[in-house]
């Protein structure tokens, strides 16, 4: 499993971050340094100090993600482990009753939790996610609010302080959010400091939280909190959790769903 840091990340190592995804992934360092206006001997410092926390690789001359999958386009990732993903969606769409009001974040899982609310009636859904809502659009009475913002392509969603902005007029019933890392002393991680900025407003204005993700996140590394795990209600997941998850899980107050069985553990 890769080691967490105790620090979770500098703002330069944040930037650093942002900047690589910015520009797919990998870049040469001279690029880099140019991008974020600084030299290139702080790009070699502080692509160092994410190699030693597993998030970046260093090769000669350039620097690539370490978290491959993560950081590529969410619609490359829908037709990734699609069978789990509707698994996980299936059970986190029941946990949804009708007539709630939902947000719905920007996540391949999430999309596949929108396909599997089609049946439910009278939602107010909220999301970011040009994907979200294109799926529930004139759906059995639901109403679907789409925030603004700047549109970045490989999310296919909306971020920015005129998303937050919009998040902010509304007060969730239920809250389904994606995760990049998952960690027993952490929690859970993003990448993307406007993801993280965006799940944290929201989860400060939701009365039950999903988080949901497959078995692979487990173990992968992210530089940026989510929230305190305690602030989580429920996970959803495809397989059932490791003995040092199920006794994080429960001591956060989390209760675990898994997928295949749609059941408490």
């Amino acid at each position: 499993m890769p080691k967490q840091r105790n620090d979770r990340s500098t703002h330069r190592e944040i930037e650093l971050l942002d900047a690589l995804r910015r520009v797919g992934g990998s870049a040469r360092i001279a690029n880099l340094a140019e991008v974020l206006g600084v030299s290139e001997e702080t790009i070699r410092r502080t692509s160092k100090a994410l190699a030693k926390a597993n998030l970046v690789r260093r090769v000669h001359g350039g620097v690539f993600l370490a978290n491959a999958e993560a950081e590529s386009s969410v619609l490359s990732r829908l037709g990734q482990r699609s069978t789990e993903k509707r698994k996980i969606a299936q059970a986190a769409a029941d946990l949804i009753p009708d007539g709630a009001c939902v947000f719905l974040d920007v996540g391949s899982t999430t999309a596949f939790v929108a396909n599997a609310l089609h049946k439910h009636r009278k939602l107010t859904v909220v999301t970011n996610s040009l994907n979200v809502a294109q799926a529930m659009l004139n759906q059995n009475d639901n109403r679907v609010f789409l925030a603004g913002g700047e549109l970045r392509r490989t999310e296919r969603g909306a971020f920015g302080a005129d998303t937050s902005a919009f998040l902010q007029k509304f007060y969730f019933d239920f809250a389904v959010l994606s995760v990049d890392g998952i960690d027993a002393k952490g929690g859970f991680f993003l990448l993307g400091a406007q993801e993280a900025a965006i799940a944290q407003d929201v989860v400060a204005r939701t009365r039950h939280c999903i988080v949901v993700a497959d078995h692979l996140k487990f173990g992968q590394s992210a530089p940026l909190i989510v929230c305190p795990p305690e602030q989580i209600d429920s996970f959803v997941t495809d397989r059932p959790l490791a003995p040092v998850y199920r006794k994080k899980f429960s001591e956060w107050g989390i209760k675990t769903v898994h997928g295949d069985k749609s059941a408490l553990m």
